[in-house]
């Protein structure tokens, strides 16, 4: 992302109306214009006005760091799109600072203290690892500060670890299990399963596999590699000896498995292989898998609506070209969300305030409309029946639109017991 400043050493960018000619050039297209809020303050008055700071942990170093980058991406890209161009709101100017978690709980930990406790930001977001989501998530009740969980997935977020000041713009891994589980699970069908051995992998095995035993399938094997191995030999023997119908795969990170199940031959020995696609750079590996059917919670060219298009276009126009990747539209749709918040309580950043306003609240993004489901928290949101098809002049196989699996067919268990 581009830094816009530096501040006590850490990547600093402020969204500030004094910065809006720096931020928006001939090369860049401006936001729709947005209706002054209900008691908005003059631009003076504003200037008065102390900015609302969010932090934002993000994993721009280590395993995820591409995932990192991708949101804070979106976060900046959504910040301009829900302001439409004012980057304040309530009369408030917005400053964002992101922290790099390195991947690491530890320092996740470290990084959110500082925003909260030198920083004084009134909220939180990220982050890009469910491990180091789950280690910050209490501190957000401690401090009482909203934190905004996109892109972790892992469902214990939103379950078992769940506090009221957590809001998850993600999906979860349930989402991404009752998608899955929808296009393969059948009565008798036996399936094996690999994923990575945390948080986000054996809750989405969990997640699957509970939606695909009601379809009647049977899980002959649950297979969990660490999650950074580059040798996924010994998972995939043990899986071809288990001899199941299908393989569905749970991944994330650079150390993707699909080069070794093409070298192995599973789908020569009777082993269909399905699974959720990722980002670009997963497609790349994912050659040899053209044909086959899954599901994905993005690609750029699949939600047709003014917010997608708008980001699409200017994210392409900032970056050289770039399409959005799969966790730009999540930062942009955490950004959005916040901003939403704020307009309902013209600019208040108490948490407690805000909590009432944001259950059950409805709000835009580039998948279209989200809302936060009031018992917990998550939004819900479209989800993409997909099938992989190579297409001329792209390097990696493009997930084509099946169908889309809305909002109500997707939508996870209730699991945080409030």
């Amino acid at each position: 992302m581009r830094k816009q400043g530096l501040k006590r050493g850490l990547t600093t960018w402020l969204v500030a109306t004094t910065l809006l000619a720096s931020a928006c050039s001939t090369q860049q297209s401006a936001p729709p214009s947005n209706p002054a809020q209900p008691g908005a303050a003059t631009p003076a008055a504003s200037e008065a006005k102390a900015p609302i700071r969010i932090g934002v942990l993000a994993s721009l170093t280590g395993a995820l760091e591409d995932y990192g980058k991708q949101t804070t991406r979106g976060f900046e890209l959504g910040i301009a799109y829900a302001t439409g161009g004012t980057n304040e709101v309530g009369g408030r100017p917005i400053e964002v600072i992101v922290e790099d978690t390195e991947t690491k709980s530890d320092v996740a930990v470290k990084k959110a203290t500082k925003l909260i406790e030198d920083e004084q930001v009134d909220f939180l977001v990220g982050s890009s690892s469910s491990g180091d989501t789950l280690a910050v998530v209490p501190l957000a009740e401690e401090h009482k500060k909203i934190m905004v969980v996109e892109p972790a997935a892992a469902d214990s977020i939103t379950a078992d670890n769940w506090n009221p000041y957590i809001f998850r713009t993600a999906r979860n891994s349930s989402q991404d299990a009752i998608a899955g589980a929808l296009a393969i699970a059948k009565q008798g069908t036996k399936i094996a399963t690999l994923a990575p051995d945390y948080a986000f992998g054996r809750d989405g095995v969990a997640a699957f596999k509970e939606v695909a035993e009601k379809q009647g399938a049977q899980l002959v094997l649950e297979e969990y590699a660490d999650q950074k191995t580059t040798d996924f030999t010994p998972n995939l023997q043990k899986i071809i000896q288990a001899k199941p119908d299908y393989l569905f795969v749970i991944w994330s990170g650079a150390n993707t498995p699909w080069s070794q199940i093409s070298d192995m031959k599973l789908q020569e020995q009777g082993i269909k292989i399905s699974t959720g696609t990722a980002d670009f750079a997963t497609l790349k590996t994912m050659k040899s898998m053209v044909g086959m059917e899954g599901f994905t919670l993005y690609y750029y060219e699949l939600p047709k609506n003014e917010v997608n298009d708008w980001l699409t276009e200017e994210h392409k126009k900032r970056y050289n070209g770039e399409a959005p990747d799969l966790f730009v539209p999540g930062g942009m749709t955490a950004a959005m969300a916040i901003v939403e918040a704020l307009k309902k309580s013209n600019g208040d950043t108490n948490a407690d305030n805000l909590i009432p306003l944001m259950e059950g609240m409805s709000f835009d993004s580039p998948k279209g409309k989200m809302t936060f489901r009031p018992e917990d928290h998550q939004a819900l949101q479209v989800m993409y029946a997909i099938r992989l098809e190579q297409k001329d002049g792209v390097e990696w196989p493009v997930p084509v639109l099946m169908g889309e699996l809305p909002p109500e067919e997707t939508a996870p268990p209730i699991r945080n017991n409030r």
